[in-house]
């Protein structure tokens, strides 16, 4: 395998309030539960991970010109992260409250100055970025009104500027608002299209993991399936089926479990790596994802 080319990651940046659980949530009363804040957002926590790989990484997106803003800029430099940040005035950098238990988490979000990602600014960083191979998209960009047009425009500068393409489908509840066709159409013709279990169902139907994927191989040139515990299964074109299991650890967190996921995939696959391998990479960086707290890989 040889070293990928940099890649850019194009999405959110956000603020996680990760509160860690006891046990079930007790509604209008306490639950106890471990509470940290750090760095979070999908397309940050893939960047973070990526470049934990020691592969070249530029992260575009917004944040707020507040102190969150600042300290989210710092973290993703200090873990060796390329930014190309939007500075919004009149917006605070976006805010999740992650509640995590039973191997499961549910997130309140504020995305905040990610609405405010421009296609101007998309454009700026690409033509600064001329070393990239790679653009890796979080469909949160695709799934909000307000930044559509910067996540459409990622995908049509990726295209002419010759880069593969992936995109995470990022969270089935924005995917059954915006609708399965709409997204689709989005998405067409990217290199590798990621999608969870509940994802797929939106997207797919109610089948099986591997029938899941050839229905979505109509529209991306590859699907990979993330069926957590149950592993994942990649499906492309070239009727090529493979399979990975989900690696035996304890749970803690599973929050950015999926960015590492992306991460360990991608940059397996970009180095040549072949669909069964980049699998293993990819469900051992989740495995480590999990087994610790919070979406980033440790220092």
């Amino acid at each position: 395998m040889t070293r990928p080319a940099r890649m850019v990651v194009v999405g959110d940046v956000i603020t996680d309030v990760l509160a860690v659980l006891s046990g079930p949530l007790a509604a209008g009363s306490d639950t106890r539960a471990e509470i940290s804040l750090g760095g979070g957002g999908q397309a940050a926590n893939t960047a973070a991970w990526v470049a934990a790989q020691k592969v070249p990484v530029t992260l575009v997106a917004a944040v707020g010109d507040d102190d969150a803003g600042r300290d989210r800029l710092a973290e993703l430099e200090r873990a060796g992260v390329d930014c190309a940040l939007e500075r919004v005035e009149d917006a605070p950098t976006g805010t999740v409250i992650v509640l995590a238990t039973d191997g499961e988490r549910t997130m309140v979000s504020q995305r905040g100055a990610n609405l405010r990602l421009s296609a101007e600014h998309v454009d700026r960083a690409l033509a600064q970025t001329p070393d990239a191979g790679h653009l890796h998209l979080s469909a949160y960009t695709l799934l909000d009104d307000a930044s559509r047009g910067a996540g459409l425009r990622t995908l049509a500068a990726a295209r002419e500027r010759g880069l593969t393409t992936s995109v995470d489908a990022a969270s089935a509840a924005p995917l059954r608002r915006v609708g399965a066709a709409a997204f689709l159409s989005w998405v067409r013709e990217v290199d590798l299209l990621l999608v969870n279990a509940d994802e797929a169902t939106v997207l797919a139907g109610g089948l099986d993991p591997a029938a899941q994927g050839r229905a979505l191989s109509a529209t991306a040139r590859r699907v990979v399936v993330k069926g957590g515990a149950a592993g994942a299964v990649w499906v492309d074109r070239w009727a090529t089926v493979s399979v990975a299991t989900a690696r035996r650890v304890t749970v803690v967190d599973v929050t950015g479990a999926g960015d590492a996921f992306a991460a360990g995939l991608l940059t397996a696959w970009l180095a040549g790596a072949t669909p069964t391998a980049a699998l293993d990479r990819a469900t051992e960086l989740g495995a480590l994802a999990v087994s610790t707290v919070g979406a980033r890989p440790r220092p």
